[in-house]
């Protein structure tokens, strides 16, 4: 019998009832806030506004045109299966258990979208039973709010792994993006933290959306329902749970890049929810410094053509907590700076610290008109306070010192600190450097 046609006997049906819709909407938005809810570019499915609202289930996650939107971010159960070190829904943790039914979630969300109050869904869910039985329940709610109830928004999709691949392909017939967390940077730390998981299980959900969608990407503008999860395959990592240095996380997330055809790779700073010998000692800061340079190099790996050994090398294994990874491999490399702005080729531009993939376009077309002065590269979109020590006009090297390293970070590190006030960047950083890391322009 096919998975449309196998009747679904739920083992979690005593807890559908005793709880109102509301009650069931506080658990399960609060059990969800621990997933990274990405970006929703590339759906061409009509969105309509959103308003701000601070209600149970509600975020606001940003688009890829830089647009922020609301979504219903919630959890189809928290009733799960699994004991995992780290995991707020963790089977020995003792705390209220809810889970939704197909029907309320799907007229849930409908109430939500119709009063404005949200442009799209993301939705996830603890394991209850068996990987399949699960997933068949979140595409039964996908299936009413596309085919009952003609929903047209936004859909983010979280796949359980282990489900069968035609679970998966039906997903990508109804999601706008689909993810699956990999959890864990590497085996072992898998293996520590969520040993009842399997490492292949979770890879072969990667290679199982490849097999299926490879081609099958409609143009945008198409038909809705000719479309295959046109914004792509996603992922998550946990960073900071276990030892996994930056070099371990990176070369995870390059082999997936380039193995699966994955979209993005989201990192998380570990939050500690529960008490437990395998993880770190709770009452630390999370690492979201760390968060935010892996962040900046997954930029680099992705849109600027760095190769992972030019970011980061076995003797090296963690990225510099003080610059981005992009001013920390010219410093590096002084060998070849200062470039000629108006010489330089793209891929040399794309190299400079402070020049981004807007600003080399604006300057290769500014180029063509005239001959370009260190004065007019503000305007242009450079980052003038990390390019001038890596650039000049022909005429004029803006940044006064010597090409040294050591001269060159003191000098960049006082210019940090100038911007943000002296505010520690342990916690909060930069506003140029938290704008890099959302739109990429390094």
């Amino acid at each position: 019998m096919s998975h449309q046609q196998r009747p679904f006997h739920s083992p979690v049906t005593a807890i559908h009832t005793g709880l109102s819709l509301d009650a069931k909407l506080r658990i399960l938005s609060g059990a969800a806030k621990y997933d990274a809810a990405c970006t929703t570019g590339g759906t061409p499915r009509r969105s309509r506004g959103s308003d701000v609202l601070h209600s149970s289930g509600v975020c606001h996650s940003w688009s890829a045109d830089g647009r922020c939107i609301a979504l219903l971010k919630v959890l189809y159960s928290n009733h799960c299966r699994y004991d995992c070190a780290y995991c707020l829904n963790r089977r020995s943790n003792n705390h209220q258990r809810a889970s939704f039914t197909p029907h309320e979630l799907a007229q849930l969300t409908m109430d939500f979208y119709r009063r404005n109050y949200i442009a799209g869904l993301f939705l996830s869910s603890a394991v209850f039973s068996s990987p399949d039985d699960t997933m068949e329940r979140l595409l039964e709610t996908l299936r009413l709010l596309r085919r009952k109830h003609a929903f047209r928004g936004y859909i983010h999709l979280k796949i359980i792994p282990g489900c069968s691949a035609g679970l998966l392909g039906a997903a990508a017939g109804l999601a706008d993006r689909m993810s699956a967390n990999i959890e864990l940077p590497t085996r072992r730390g898998l293996e520590l933290l969520a040993p009842e998981k399997k490492e292949h299980e979770i890879l072969q959900v990667f290679d199982n959306f490849k097999r299926q969608c490879s081609g099958r990407h409609q143009p945008l503008g198409g038909q809705p329902n000719n479309l295959i999860n046109p914004a792509g395959m996603s992922t998550q990592m946990m960073i900071g749970a276990t030892p996994d240095n930056d070099l371990d996380i990176l070369r995870r997330a390059d082999l997936l890049y380039r193995r699966s055809g994955l979209q993005r790779v989201y990192y998380s700073a570990y939050i500690p929810v529960n008490r437990d010998g395998r993880l770190p000692a709770p009452g630390g800061p999370p690492p979201l410094l760390r968060e935010h340079r892996l962040y900046q190099a997954d930029w680099l790996l992705r849109l600027y053509r760095f190769d992972l050994t030019e970011i980061l090398e076995p003797h090296q294994p963690h990225l510099d907590s003080e610059l981005d990874p992009k001013a920390a491999w010219a410093l590096r490399h002084l060998e070849l700076f200062p470039l000629d702005v108006n010489r330089a080729d793209q891929a040399e531009l794309l190299r400079v610290p402070g020049i981004g993939m807007r600003s080399t376009k604006r300057i290769l077309g500014a180029r063509r008109q005239t001959r370009l002065r260190i004065d007019n590269l503000s305007r242009l979109g450079v980052v003038m306070k990390r390019a001038r020590y890596f650039l000049h006009d022909g005429r004029c090297f803006p940044g006064g010192l010597p090409q040294r390293e050591d001269s060159i970070r003191r000098a960049m590190l006082s210019d940090r600190q100038r911007q943000a006030g002296q505010q520690s960047f342990d916690f909060i950083p930069a506003a140029a450097d938290a704008l890099s890391a959302r739109d990429g322009e390094l």
